[in-house]
């Protein structure tokens, strides 16, 4: 015979499933695993720098925080020219060229003068004579002479500068005026020097600017104050693949 619960008696009741509630704290069902709790991902603190992963690097023409450094190849992280040096290096090679251009223009005058003055002034002889035919053709022949060295120098210094930025830039990567202020051009793929194909495209560009009342040489100059990629190339830089930097 059986009896119904006593309500005082606590041992007979039976036990009810416990409702979470005030007071009662939830327990996290176990973690999933081989018996072992499951840390979070610790998250990386304020100032604390990322890592990298094993074996990366920074990919080639890649610009540092646009902080004027940028990474080349075989080269590593280097820092690019300010247009300030760059301006100063093009003045330092104004002055180199121009010392060898006045040189050169007074070789060619004192030629010249001196041609001049061994003809003889064609008035002191009776016109018409032999004598007369005869000074005017030496003074004719002067003429030509001065043209003719003229044109020669000419000539001379238009090889001189065609070599003297071109061979320099190409197989040495710097002018007389780079190398005063440790610059140095470079192909940004490789981080060598431009060589001839380089150095000659990076050279006639501005060359072929200046027929346009150097005009287009000075705009070509002036060109990497409009490039928005912080490489700070210039027209003939891009066409050559160059860039110049801080050695």
């Amino acid at each position: 015979m059986s009896y119904p619960p006593d309500p005082n008696n606590p041992y007979g009741q039976p036990q009810q499933p416990q409702q979470p509630g005030y007071g009662y704290p939830q327990q996290a069902p176990p973690a999933a695993g081989y018996g072992y709790p499951q840390q979070p991902p610790q998250q990386p603190g304020y100032g604390v720098p990322q890592q990298p992963a094993y074996g990366y690097a920074p990919m080639p023409g890649t610009i540092q925080a646009n902080n004027g450094y940028i990474n080349i190849a075989q080269l590593g992280t280097v820092k690019l020219a300010t247009m300030g040096q760059r301006f100063l290096a093009r003045l330092i090679d104004g002055l180199a060229v121009g010392a060898i251009i006045a040189l050169v223009m007074a070789l060619g005058l004192a030629g010249a003068l001196g041609i001049v003055k061994d003809t003889d002034d064609c008035t002191q002889y009776t016109y018409p004579s032999a004598a007369y035919s005869n000074c005017l053709q030496e003074q004719t022949d002067a003429a030509g002479g001065i043209v003719a060295t003229m044109m020669i120098m000419i000539g001379v210094l238009a090889v001189f500068n065609l070599l003297y930025e071109w061979l320099l830039v190409s197989f040495a990567g710097a002018t007389l005026g780079k190398m005063a202020m440790g610059l140095r051009v470079v192909k940004e793929s490789t981080g060598q020097t431009p060589g001839l194909g380089g150095g000659f495209i990076r050279f006639i560009i501005p060359i072929v600017g200046a027929f346009l009342c150097y005009i287009g040489a000075l705009l070509v100059y002036l060109s990497p104050f409009f490039d928005n990629s912080g490489k700070l190339q210039g027209w003939h830089d891009r066409a050559a693949g160059t860039l110049v930097i801080k050695k």
